[in-house]
């Protein structure tokens, strides 16, 4: 078995890789390190091929595409902020790369295409837990990118018979996850201001609701996927359940200081994955207390990540309430 990985170096990514390794495969990684890290692959190094390239721009790279069997397409821009500042790079990234990484799949005729769509596409739905069949609504351009290239990928299904499918996250968290500079996920953010003694920004009244689900339980969806002969389909991947914001402080430690509620949010995300359980045979099996208490094993990852406060969040996310709300 040959797999190629884009994004093989990112919190995700590289979670895949160790699991591809481990069923025995040759795995080859694209990755341009926007914001994967080197370090998140340097325990298998000489296991794998990891290219620096960016896919985002049609090149040699197309070349590592021939007798490939099973590509996961995860190399994308994530995080809202930087989505809504600079939508042309998203689209290049998010758009332009998926369109690139089918071409190259559709000329070398791999026999397996996974593709990671995000839960985003749904916006606020009407419906908990929300099936795939819900209303497409993204509410800021990293959801309508990544959304966009789910398109595609259905498209190249259908049209080209690509043996293509799609994933759609839900909250994913984990060690490895990013580090970087950008105000994102809430899992970063709280385990660099806990290694600061920083309380923890909790926005709203924290009574908000998130299906988060652990990198592991998501990586078997991915590899299930895989495996599986269907074609043209997407499937929510979920956790099965939904924790508010305040359980999560609770099962951190520490104490919390309030930021105000923001536009485009939904009050709660939960996936209904009984699809994905009845066609793939893929349930999570992770709870809540045992990701959180993995990765705080592995706190020390985030040592170096910012540590953000109430003004330095304010700052970054004013584009964020200008655009999607009134301005503050």
């Amino acid at each position: 078995m040959r797999s190629l990985v884009t994004g093989g170096a990112g919190f995700i990514g590289s979670h895949l890789v160790d699991a591809l390794l481990a069923l025995g495969s040759e795995v080859t990684v694209l990755d341009n390190f926007s914001t994967g890290r080197p370090e998140n692959l340097s325990h298998v190094t000489g296991k794998l091929e990891l290219i620096e390239c960016d896919i985002s721009i049609p090149g040699d790279w197309m070349q590592q595409l021939k007798n490939i069997d099973w590509v996961f397409h995860l190399a994308a821009l994530a995080d809202i902020v930087p989505s809504i500042q600079n939508p042309e790079t998203y689209f290049r990234a998010n758009v332009d790369g998926t369109f690139n990484i089918l071409q190259a799949c559709k000329a070398a005729g791999i026999k397996r295409f996974v593709y990671t769509a995000s839960s985003s596409c749904y916006g606020i739905p009407d419906q908990y837990p929300t099936p795939e069949t819900a209303e497409i609504r993204p509410q800021y351009p990293y959801a309508l990118t990544k959304r966009l290239g789910e398109e595609l990928v259905m498209h190249w299904a259908q049209v080209y018979k690509l043996p293509a499918m799609s994933l759609r996250f839900f909250n994913v968290y984990g060690t490895r996850s990013r580090t970087s500079g950008t105000y994102g996920a809430v899992f970063g953010v709280f385990l660099a201001q806990k290694l600061g003694g920083q309380a923890y920004t909790v926005v709203g009244d924290g009574k908000q609701t998130r299906d988060f689900t652990y990198v592991t339980d998501v990586v078997r969806a991915l590899i299930e996927a895989a495996k599986s002969d269907r074609i043209g389909d997407s499937y929510n991947v979920g956790s099965g359940q939904t924790v508010s914001v305040n359980r999560l402080v609770a099962l951190l430690g520490g104490e919390k200081i309030h930021i105000p509620k923001r536009p485009g949010e939904p009050e709660c995300t939960f996936a209904d994955i009984r699809r994905i359980t009845r066609d793939l045979g893929w349930t999570p099996k992770i709870t809540i207390e045992e990701g959180v208490a993995e990765v705080l094993r592995n706190i020390d990852y985030w040592r170096n990540a910012p540590v953000w406060t109430p003004e330095s969040i304010a700052t970054a996310t004013r584009d964020w309430f200008k655009y999607l709300g009134s301005e503050t």
